[in-house]
């Protein structure tokens, strides 16, 4: 959270899939890539057990993102500096982005996600929908 503290409001790019959805590697080279070339601070999290994130290593805390393995979602989505929430749309996930209002990147992975992220995206108008290409791989909606 201290390091969330020292950052602008609405700056922070919060990056999460879930305690179950596993990112593959490419996936995570183009998160990555993504995120430094957006200039925005970001918060990911990234799981321990993962295997496919050997590559990815935690950040230091004066550059610009920084890579936890966990952190209490809930508190980073409710915190000022937090602007957007890169998320798999899990249901928990959903309700608390939509609790803490914050606008979300839906990048559903698999059972009712794909149903909570157009919900979040059409219904609710309360972010985008990111979709997959063929080598599984994200891509904005044009």
């Amino acid at each position: 959270m201290e390091w969330l503290d020292g950052k602008a409001e609405g700056s922070v790019v919060y990056v999460s899939f879930g305690s179950m959805s596993v990112v593959k590697k490419r996936q995570m080279e183009e998160i990555r890539k993504g995120l430094k070339e957006s200039g925005r601070p970001y918060l990911w999290v990234v799981r321990k057990d993962n295997k496919e994130a050997e590559s990815i290593e935690p950040e230091e805390q004066d550059q610009k993102g920084m890579v936890v393995a966990w952190c209490s979602q809930i508190r980073v989505l409710n915190h000022a500096a937090v602007g957007c929430f890169v998320t798999h749309c899990g249901w928990n996930s959903t309700v608390e982005s939509v609790a803490a209002g914050v606008p979300t990147v839906c990048v559903p992975q698999w059972t009712d996600q794909g149903t909570n992220a157009w919900l979040m995206a059409e219904e609710w108008g309360m972010g985008v929908r990111g979709r997959s290409t063929a080598r599984a791989c994200w891509r904005g909606r044009s």
